[in-house]
């Protein structure tokens, strides 16, 4: 698992897959997490905007990524 550390209290979802390598682009991020390919904290997650916090955990592409701050 991977931690992406965050200065700020939230990163968004787009954000954070892009950051952390898993995505090329912002376009990349917005259509794998439209065709529900990515998981926040074990649930199916439609938004790109989505706020992750410290803690939350973002699996996509059978990698797994964890928020802290």
């Amino acid at each position: 698992m991977e931690i992406i550390q965050i200065r700020d209290e939230f990163i968004k979802l787009g954000q954070a897959l892009k950051l952390a390598g898993l995505v090329s682009s912002g376009v990349e991020a917005k259509v794998v997490i439209h065709e529900g390919l990515v998981q926040v904290n074990g649930e199916t997650q439609l938004a790109r905007g989505k706020k992750l916090y410290d803690g939350d955990v973002v699996s996509f592409d059978g990698k797994t990524i964890r928020i802290q701050s």
